[in-house]
């Protein structure tokens, strides 16, 4: 297959991989409400999930979504694939709204064509491409070593304050970066079985990486929506994952994005997707909604 046929399947792939992962998000949120508020950072808050059927709805949800997410990742780089997950957010929104039984003002679609349209403007300015399919071990130290001091940050911050907006907030970022070095890991894996088979698969320790790293990032995201709503947690999470995979693709897989004055368009779709990511959760009747189901 040429180039533009495998970026227009990776995008392809990542809009399921973002839908799959909302309904998983909104399920999973579904569920931790009916969590004792003293569970939280407890092993015992995973086993009170485990027997709630929602919430293993959610969970296939999520396998579903990383499944998507890795075929993303084998047809296109990870600076591409990843940042299309910011459409978690309004995919969340709008789920919930059935699920949860919500309503959105009409200017909350003003916000999701924001996010739409400023993604697309961000990525095709960007144009994110070249790049290698695996990394040498001097690239992935300081990447791990960066990101899992992140993660220990946010966890450390977030012990320091009770159930709420600033605690859902950090964790919700450092499930954003554990779940950004899962698919970094994860890319790294993926090409291993496509180029190599499963012996190669299982041999190598990306493989087992991204499977400590994704049991992080989901342990980090049940706490953060036990301690908040999502309008706290999901601007954080899709941000900051879509930011420092951006990163780690730029760094680990040598991926490259346009520069010069294609920098103006790349930022005014950025301020695009944040400008609707923050309206969401914070001026959306839904969110509201949402803030006060909490207590």
């Amino acid at each position: 297959m040429g180039r533009p046929v495998l970026l227009a399947l990776c995008v392809f792939f990542a809009l399921c991989g973002a839908a799959s992962n909302a309904t998983g998000t909104v399920l999973q949120r579904k569920a931790a409400l009916r969590v004792p508020p003293d569970d939280a950072m407890k092993l015992r808050l995973l086993v009170d999930m485990v027997h709630q059927s929602v919430w293993l709805l959610g969970i296939c949800a999520v396998a579903g979504a990383a499944l998507f997410q890795a075929l993303a990742l084998v047809t296109g780089p990870l600076a591409l694939a990843q940042p299309v997950f910011v459409l978690e957010l309004p995919f969340a929104l709008l789920i919930a709204m059935p699920v949860l039984h919500r309503t959105m003002a009409p200017s909350g679609w003003i916000a999701v064509g924001c996010m739409v349209l400023g993604l697309a403007l961000a990525l095709g300015s960007a144009a994110p491409g070249g790049g290698t399919v695996q990394a040498p071990l001097t690239r992935w130290v300081p990447a791990v070593a960066a990101v899992g001091g992140l993660v220990a940050a946010t966890v450390a911050m977030s012990l320091r304050r009770h159930s709420g907006a600033a605690r859902a907030a950090l964790l919700g970022l450092g499930a954003a970066a554990a779940n950004a070095l899962t698919a970094a890991m994860m890319k790294s894996a993926a090409n291993t079985f496509s180029d190599h088979g499963a012996g190669a698969f299982l041999a190598a320790w990306q493989t087992y990486g991204f499977v400590v790293c994704g049991i992080t990032a989901v342990f980090l995201l049940e706490n953060s929506l036990q301690a908040g709503s999502i309008a706290a947690s999901q601007p954080a999470l899709t941000l900051g994952d879509a930011g420092i995979s951006l990163a780690l693709g730029l760094t680990i897989y040598a991926e490259h994005i346009r520069t010069g004055w294609w920098v103006l368009p790349e930022l005014i779709g950025v301020a695009f997707v944040a400008g609707g990511t923050f309206y969401l959760s914070q001026a959306v009747s839904l969110t509201r909604e949402l803030a006060a189901g909490d207590h």
